[in-house]
C-alpha cells in the first residue's frame, strides 16, 4: 500500500460504466440508495446497541451515488438529509456534518484527486469540520460526555486522528467494494 498511489481505479470506471445511464436511471438509483441511507442512520435510534454498528454504513450508499455522479452524490446526500427530518429528526442533525460528509468527500476525491492521501486527508478534513462545527460552533454534544464544548486543542487533535483513521478505514473499504463491484458487472456484461 502506497500513501501516493491511486487508491481505486474501478471507482474511475464504475463512474464511466454509470455515464451510460439515462438521468432517470440515476435519479431512481439515488432516491433508492438515499431511502437505505435514511434506514441506515436510524438504526441506532430503531436499534438500539447494535444499531450503533450498523449506522456508520449510512456513508456507503451516498459514496456510491456520489461516484455515479457528483450532482447525483450531492442530491442522494440532501434527500438523505430531509427524509431523516421525517424518520429521526435528531439523526438528520447530525448525518449531514458526520456520515453523509465521509460519504460525498470520499466520493468526490476518488474521482477528483485519486491518490490515497489526498482522498484521506480530504475527507478528514471535512470530517473534523463538521464534527467541530456541532461541537464548537452549533454545541451540539456529538461526542457524548467524551468532550465538552468548549474548544480544546487537544480535543481538535483526537478529533482529527479519529477522522484521519476514519476515512482510511472508508478509503480502504470503498476500494474492496468497488473492486468487487466491477468484477460483478463485468461478468454481468459477459
Amino acid at each position: 500500500m502506497g500513501w501516493f498511489s491511486i487508491l481505486s481505479h474501478e471507482s474511475y470506471r464504475l463512474h464511466q460504466y454509470f455515464k451510460t445511464f439515462t438521468y432517470s436511471k440515476k435519479l431512481v438509483l439515488a432516491a433508492l440508495f438515499s431511502a437505505l441511507a435514511a434506514i441506515l442512520q436510524s438504526a441506532g435510534n430503531f436499534l438500539p446497541g447494535v444499531g450503533y454498528v450498523i449506522s456508520p454504513f449510512a456513508t456507503l450508499p451516498i459514496l456510491i451515488c456520489t461516484i455515479i455522479s457528483i450532482p447525483i452524490g450531492l442530491k442522494s446526500y440532501v434527500l438523505t438529509f430531509f427524509l431523516l427530518i421525517l424518520i429521526q429528526p435528531g439523526e438528520s442533525f447530525v448525518f449531514p456534518f458526520t456520515t453523509g460528509i465521509v460519504g460525498l468527500g470520499i466520493g468526490i476525491a476518488l474521482l477528483i484527486l485519486k491518490r490515497r492521501i489526498s482522498i484521506i486527508v480530504f475527507t478528514s478534513i471535512l470530517l473534523t469540520s463538521g464534527i467541530c462545527f456541532l461541537l464548537y460552533i452549533v454545541h451540539f454534544p456529538v461526542l457524548g460526555p467524551i468532550a465538552s464544548t468548549s474548544p480544546s486543542l487537544m480535543v481538535i487533535g483526537f478529533i482529527y486522528i479519529f477522522s484521519f483513521a476514519y476515512s482510511w478505514g472508508w478509503g480502504e473499504l470503498s476500494r474492496l467494494i468497488f473492486k468487487k463491484w466491477y468484477k460483478l458487472i463485468g461478468k454481468i456484461g459477459k
